[in-house]
């Protein structure tokens, strides 16, 4: 495997992130959607081995429209530009994959991660369905300007709207939004839930919060999981900090409910879909205050 260099990202990444702010901010959530950038300039093309098509199987097509309308209620909304076949964001800054880059990776480099392994580190080797991405190894100093240039960023970003949020109401909560193939796309063709709530086991954010979420979907009869197969990753874990008053939930979303997953367009589900989530979000920002703020509770 020769090895391709690509000294510079491409400047249509760049802002590398939207930020959909309300004209108030009057809800203690943020929420984020690092899979949904839908963009593949020429030069990201030109070094891959698959066409636009074929990479966009690793896109949560349509996560950043779902969710868009939560500005207008109240919160941010953040998303990625670029799309997670070029850079994942919800991985460690460096998970970094030594089948991918052809040169000896940094000694802070994570090279033994079960994602890693997968094909799926900071830069994917692989698309979801396996295929790989690239003909050739990358230069190590192009994905590590992917890293700098677009990964920190971002979490900068992300960060700052979490203090932000945290320092206005006491508390905050992330969801973190996401989607997953349906049973048909699903390697093996198991069957999935509709929806799956990931709070990393109960360690990234009060139960409470978890059990309200899944209701909120359960009443509108959606069939909900609980960490399984998804427990969230890294932007549940980094800052999933119940303790500290920053709670964060992975929210993944069965593609079969609201997507054509061979064609990438919205089918027949989608407005149902976007009205309940509305709904949902409407809810847990009328409810959530009263369950969540400890200021309340200490005055």
């Amino acid at each position: 495997m020769s090895e391709t260099h690509l000294h510079s990202v491409p400047s249509a990444f760049f802002p590398s992130f939207d930020v959909l702010p309300p004209r108030v901010q009057t809800a203690p959530f943020v929420f984020s959607s690092p899979h949904s950038g839908r963009l593949y300039p020429p030069e990201f093309v030109a070094i891959s081995r698959l066409d636009p098509k074929t990479l966009r199987r690793s896109e949560d097509c349509f996560v950043d429209k779902l969710f868009c309308p939560v500005a207008e209620l109240g919160a941010p909304l953040i998303s990625a530009r670029f799309p997670r076949a070029y850079l994942d964001l919800n991985r460690e800054p460096y998970e970094l994959d030594p089948e991918l880059v052809g040169e000896d990776l940094p000694a802070h480099a994570n090279t033994q991660s079960i994602r890693v392994a997968g094909g799926l580190g900071t830069v994917a080797r692989i698309v979801a369905d396996g295929e790989e991405i690239y003909p050739n190894r990358l230069s190590l100093e192009s994905v590590l300007d992917r890293i700098e240039q677009l990964y920190f960023p971002f979490h900068a970003e992300l960060s700052r709207l979490i203090a932000q949020t945290n320092e206005m109401f006491g508390y905050a909560v992330l969801i973190d939004c996401h989607s997953m193939p349906s049973a048909a796309m699903a390697p093996g063709g198991a069957l999935r839930p509709d929806i799956v709530i990931g709070d990393r086991f109960g360690a990234s954010s009060d139960p409470r919060l978890t059990l309200l979420v899944r209701n909120e979907f359960q009443r509108r009869g959606f069939k909900v999981q609980l960490n399984r197969p998804y427990a969230g990753g890294y932007i549940t874990e980094h800052h999933g900090r119940p303790a500290h008053g920053t709670h964060a939930l992975q929210l993944e979303i069965n593609r079969g409910l609201y997507m054509n997953e061979m064609t990438f367009e919205p089918n027949n589900g989608y407005t149902a879909l976007a009205k309940a989530l509305d709904e949902i979000v409407r809810c847990l920002f009328a409810e959530v205050p009263t369950l969540l703020d400890f200021r309340a509770a200490a005055e």
